[in-house]
């Protein structure tokens, strides 16, 4: 039977990188992007879905459409994350005198609201017997790793976003026979969202999507689907909450 699998985020490099490995290796692919996905780069197994508005009631009417297109899900990657806009002036904070409220919105709004909406309404199709949902977190979203402070407002929504997986993989697990709930460090890859701060990153350790895409997917296939979360990193090693 041909997995199905849902990339939200589909925009960014390291979603654009998923989808086609997904597809490639024969998975129905429905990529979500807040603009229009140019379909002709993918192969006919890819769906692209352009969803404007990523709120509560965007994300149910949506979900609701797969329902009752009779769609139950294998895998699904969220990759929604927000680190910094120019734009806006925001950057990540490096003392508590930094802290801004209107950058705090912005972190939690994207990095654990948006996945905890599509967490809320993706319980209702998946396949009840054979489940993953990741979600791209960060290591400094870690409270007992966090041994060099500042970054409050991406460190703290990450370490929200951890929580909310947590706390949803003990319900999935009641309600779904196979389910497996995933937060997923990436490393520094080389992306929009990294480019201000790639400069100090050794060449080997600042990945390419393809590289980053290959990881997530093999790793997060050999987890132990006894246990119902996991925090990992992109070679595989557990990260502690």
């Amino acid at each position: 039977m041909t997995s199905k699998t849902l990339i939200v985020g589909a925009s960014g490099g390291i979603a654009a990188a998923l989808i086609h490995q997904y597809s490639q290796r024969g998975d129905d692919v429905i990529a979500i992007s807040r603009s229009a996905l140019t379909e002709q780069n993918f192969p006919s197994n890819v769906r692209c879905i352009e969803l404007a508005q990523q709120d509560d009631t965007h994300v149910k009417a949506l979900v609701s459409l797969l329902k009752e297109e009779g769609v139950a899900l294998n895998n699904v990657v969220i990759t929604t994350g927000f680190l910094h806009d120019t734009a806006k002036g925001i950057r990540p904070e490096k003392r508590l005198e930094d802290v801004d409220e209107t950058a705090l919105e912005n972190y939690f709004a994207v990095n654990t609201i948006v996945p905890a909406l599509w967490l809320k309404h993706l319980v209702t199709v998946m396949d009840t017997n054979d489940a993953t949902i990741t979600c791209l977190s960060a290591r400094v979203g870690s409270i007992s790793d966090n041994e060099l402070g500042g970054w409050y407002g991406y460190r703290a929504s990450k370490a929200a976003l951890n929580m909310f997986v947590k706390t949803a993989s003990v319900e999935y697990t009641r309600r779904l026979k196979n389910v497996v709930l995933v937060c997923y460090h990436p490393g520094t890859v080389d992306t929009s969202l990294s480019k201000p701060f790639q400069k100090n990153v050794a060449a080997k350790k600042l990945f390419t999507p393809d590289f980053t895409a290959s990881q997530l997917i093999t790793h997060v296939g050999m987890l132990n689907r006894e246990q119902s979360c996991h925090f990992i990193d992109w070679d595989g090693q557990m990260v502690t909450w």
